[in-house]
């Protein structure tokens, strides 16, 4: 009786596959070009012959791009579909920044638990590293560092639970509100008090995964997103204010407040 055979793994198979594992895991961002043929070869182990046929693979399913004479480069493909038409949506529809604030709420608790849970040395020096460059742009009083210190704390901490699609959907989820983002951190920076309360959080969470306490890191984080959300309130309730106060004097509010 005939027995069928095992495929044989292509070496070019385990390349690609390689690849993509760094890709998921977040090893190889959007954007990144990756080395040279010649040094990522030598990296892999592999010949450039067979490296070609694994990127090419990569590229047939868009994980990768190559532009002439300029490289190749991880895509956004994981990402854009998921971004470009909420950003557009969170535009026209306000009340969706609820919605989101409540999605991570539930995606930094749980992010912050696996951190404190699974972090490895690495990673706790990868957030050390980003913590201070957060530390420093506060101190500095570096308002356009800090939004940028800050959304890289919330991806390193995502990216520390080693779990994938929450290290994607952190990224993702801050693309689609770093505009947001950003607007709060102006709001609280203009409230010295709050402002200090957000920096004790950050904080907190970083404190509660170098110590590898799960509940702690959970709950700090919960109570940081419950800060935010308490935030966005308190700020559309100024502005608020502010325009009723215009219209009384027969002034027309700015559009930003309209939007």
């Amino acid at each position: 009786m005939n027995q069928s055979r095992p495929g044989v793994t292509r070496l070019a198979d385990v390349v690609a596959s390689e690849l993509e594992k760094r890709i998921l895991e977040g090893s190889l961002k959007p954007g990144d070009r990756l080395p040279s043929e010649r040094t990522l070869a030598l990296d892999l182990g592999v010949s450039r012959p067979s490296l070609r046929e694994a990127m090419q693979q990569l590229v047939s399913k868009g994980l990768l791009s190559t532009r002439h004479g300029g490289g190749t480069y991880v895509t956004d493909r994981l990402d854009a579909h998921f971004v470009d038409p909420w950003q557009d949506m969170l535009k026209g529809n306000p009340m969706l920044h609820r919605d989101l604030l409540e999605v991570r709420h539930m995606l930094e608790s749980q992010a912050a638990a696996l951190a404190a849970d699974r972090a490895t040395d690495v990673d706790i020096s990868r957030l050390d590293a980003v913590y201070a460059a957060l530390e420093a742009s506060y101190d500095r009083d570096d308002l356009v560092h800090c939004i940028d210190t800050d959304v890289a704390f919330h991806q390193a901490v995502a990216e520390a639970s080693h779990n994938v699609l929450i290290g994607h959907l952190t990224a993702s989820l801050m693309r689609v509100i770093r505009g947001h983002v950003s607007n709060n951190l102006v709001h609280l920076h203009a409230r010295p008090q709050r402002w200090n309360q957000l920096r004790a959080q950050h904080y907190a969470i970083w404190q509660a995964i170098r110590e590898h306490k799960p509940q702690e890191a959970a709950r700090a984080a919960s109570e940081h997103i419950d800060f935010v959300r308490q935030s966005i309130d308190d700020k559309e309730r100024d502005e608020e204010r502010r325009s009723s106060a215009l219209r009384r004097l027969g002034e027309q509010p700015p559009t930003d407040q309209l939007a």
